[in-house]
């Protein structure tokens, strides 16, 4: 499959990027190198107009804004937390599949005038509590959320929840589900416009991609 013009697509390392691997390989795109174990931050593809540029999750929503990256692939709780300004979302891509949770000690009273919650997403959790007309107090933690409820530093916390098996190893439950959360791929406005031939033509490929996975899983249920 040929494209058009130079186009840049923000990934991050990881399981994001694994399961994003086989849809961009079915559109006829293979990266030079592997990222797991390059140390460069921008990837040749087979194509020589295609270039992955590999860098923080949470920093892929802005890359692609700012015109940095003209695609991005990002987890639907990362496009909550920035807001999605400047970007399109044309399509899910149902992958890195999980939860973004309340989650606390297992008789947690969720009632309470003047909850503390511990998260990194800050964002959504005003927006979740706000909504049910509650006002929390908000502790920003980058890493180990399941630590805040245990010594008293929250009452408890927000995060994304996969098997639950973290939460039950620390003696805690979910509570309360806020969103169902897949990657996303997004999309500078401008280059849409600009680039709108080649931009579409990979969007048409990977959207066949997702269908035929959903497809093949639902056989093999």
């Amino acid at each position: 499959m040929e494209f058009d013009g130079c186009i840049t697509i923000a990934l991050s390392k990881g399981r994001i990027f694994k399961d994003t691997l086989p849809l961009l390989s079915h559109a006829g795109i293979v990266p030079a190198d592997d990222p797991e174990t390059s140390r460069k931050l921008i990837l040749e593809t087979n194509h020589p107009h295609i270039k992955l540029v590999i860098i923080r999750a949470t920093d892929v929503p802005t890359y692609v804004q700012y015109g940095a990256a003209d695609l991005g692939v990002a987890g639907k709780d990362v496009l909550m937390e920035h807001g999605g300004g400047g970007l399109y979302e044309p399509l899910d891509l149902q992958i890195a599949k999980c939860r973004l949770m309340v989650a606390g000690v297992k008789d947690a009273q969720l009632s309470d005038s003047r909850l503390r919650i511990a998260t990194k997403f800050i964002n959504s959790t005003r927006r979740h509590f706000a909504a049910q007309g509650k006002q929390v107090e908000i502790i920003k933690l980058y890493g180990s959320m399941e630590l805040a409820p245990l010594v008293g530093l929250s009452d408890l916390i927000v995060d994304v929840v996969d098997t639950g098996n973290t939460l039950k190893a620390n003696g805690l439950v979910p509570l309360e589900h806020i969103s169902d959360i897949s990657s996303r791929l997004v999309i500078n406005k401008a280059a849409w416009k600009i680039k709108h031939r080649g931009i579409k033509r990979l969007v048409d490929a990977l959207k066949v991609a997702v269908d035929e996975r959903s497809s093949e899983e639902k056989n093999h249920d």
